[in-house]
């Protein structure tokens, strides 16, 4: 199902229109002084000018299958917060192609174009090329999929909501080791991307603070899709589970092909395995995949009961961790311009700076002076076709 966005939220679908149609005349209201400031605080706060956001996902290339949850969750939360009244938000997203030379181009463009805030890009080997040129301008980015250790590290424009792998990985291992009685794994990771190369470390890391053998690293390219020859490898390895670092497109056909030549171990994902896709693609062949989670579809939070209804009623499709980051980034992001009652880049830098326990459809969310996100992570594992916690 196709949705629209009301014209007050979205000002164009090409990049070069969308700027031209609105973001250059809010930049210069912004620069002439007042146009996106405004009076009050918090829900009281009103601003007459709609304030200009800018978004950079992946809606093709190998991480596309993130990306297009992300856009559709983040025009759902725009819509649902210009429904509120006294702050309006004017959406711009565009396609980073999972190309980080594209995605400069992008940043540059929205950076030239006077957003107030980018939110991305999609991956964390794109952020490590993109925001130091955000930084650089001084304006303020919301990565909402970036979990590789030093994004934050880049500057105090960069900010993030997504949990780190450092965060979730460890608490991930810990409950294979105390609820499934591991001690001996092989581990595959992705060596050519800065997400999965992160979330090897953070397994690494973790496996040697749990005391837990690893008898073999094998390594693959993010574009790979047999994986047979390295899962051979593994099977003579009698470890008692897989550890992968991967992103989602191999992800299914890793999980496939493990079952389809005999592997019955546990597989332990990475924040990558965390989407309804891996349950689409790999059937049931993913049923006892553990994965580390910022978000679990069965929460009941009731921001996330109401973002999953909506989401799937207006996508036909369930939404995934990716998509409720990106909503719950939109809604960051809302509580920082209102509470400066201000659209400026420095205004909601500053916002941003104080966010804390902000209600969200990831619990209360905080940013800690790291401009890290604090909230719970949990563990999952695939059961009767559906992630649930494990316990």
């Amino acid at each position: 199902m196709t949705r629209k966005l009301l014209s007050a939220a979205v000002c164009g679908s090409a990049l070069l229109l969308a700027i031209t149609g609105c973001s250059t005349a809010t930049s210069t209201e912004s620069t002439a002084g007042g146009g996106l400031t405004g009076s009050g605080t918090g829900a009281d706060c009103t601003i007459d000018s709609p304030i200009p956001i800018a978004a950079s996902f992946s809606l093709t290339g190998a991480a596309a299958q993130y990306g297009a949850g992300q856009k559709n969750a983040l025009e759902l939360a725009i819509e649902d917060l210009n429904k509120v009244g006294g702050v309006t938000y004017a959406l711009t997203v565009e396609d980073d192609a999972t190309d980080p030379k594209q995605a400069i181009q992008v940043f540059d463009t929205f950076i030239a174009a006077g957003a107030s805030i980018i939110i991305g890009p999609t991956l964390s080997n794109t952020a490590k090329q993109t925001d130091p040129i955000a930084q650089d301008a001084q304006v303020p980015v919301l990565g909402v999929s970036n979990t590789a250790a030093g994004i934050t590290e880049i500057g105090d424009y960069i900010f993030r909501d997504s949990l780190t792998e450092e965060s979730v990985i460890p608490q991930t291992v810990k409950a294979a080791v105390d609820k499934l009685g591991v001690k001996k794994v092989v581990v595959m990771y992705s060596n050519d991307d800065a997400f999965t190369e992160s979330g090897y470390q953070a397994f690494a890391a973790a496996l040697k603070d749990q005391n837990v053998e690893v008898a073999d690293t094998l390594t693959f390219s993010k574009s790979d899709t047999d994986f047979r020859a390295l899962l051979n490898k593994a099977k003579q390895s009698d470890a008692d589970a897989i550890v992968v670092s991967g992103l989602i497109d191999a992800a299914v056909p890793l999980v496939s092909q493990a079952r389809e030549i005999g592997i019955d171990t546990p597989i332990i994902g990475g924040n990558g395995f965390n989407s309804p896709a891996l349950l689409a693609g790999a059937g049931a062949a993913a049923e006892g995949v553990i994965v580390g989670a910022a978000w679990n579809s069965a929460s009941d939070n009731d921001q996330n009961v109401k973002f999953i209804a909506d989401y799937t009623a207006a996508y036909d499709a369930a939404p995934d961790q990716f998509s409720a980051q990106a909503y719950a980034g939109m809604q960051i992001i809302d509580d920082a311009v209102r509470s400066e009652c201000s659209g400026e880049r420095e205004d909601i830098k500053t916002g941003l700076g104080n966010v804390k326990d902000v209600p969200t459809v990831l619990g209360d969310v905080s940013l800690n002076e790291n401009r890290d996100a604090v909230h719970d992570a949990l563990v999952q594992i695939v059961q009767d076709g559906q992630f649930t916690i494990l316990n």
